[in-house]
């Protein structure tokens, strides 16, 4: 339970990793990458935005990913703009 009232509660980096194994290689790959190389230095909305991204389904994610839709959550959005500038799909 978070201290603040209204604050997010703490995200827990291991069941984070752990909810990140998906059904395909590909988006596991993009959120390992994530993982990796982007989580240590963003900000507590982006990290937000990454774990409600994992929680999404699968085609959703892809299709945000290889540009055939845009998630309507900004947050989310950015984080995937960020994957795709550093992935060829």
């Amino acid at each position: 339970m978070p201290d603040t009232p209204g604050a997010a509660a703490p995200i827990n980096l291991a069941k984070l990793r752990w909810r990140c194994r998906r059904g395909t290689r590909e988006l596991d790959a993009l959120y390992r990458w994530f993982l990796d190389h982007r989580w240590e230095q963003s900000d507590a909305v982006s990290q937000a935005a990454f774990a409600r991204l994992v929680e999404a389904e699968d085609p959703d994610v892809w299709d945000w990913c290889v540009g055939r839709t845009r998630s309507s959550d900004v947050a989310e959005q950015h984080v995937i703009d960020d994957i795709r500038a550093h992935h060829r799909l």
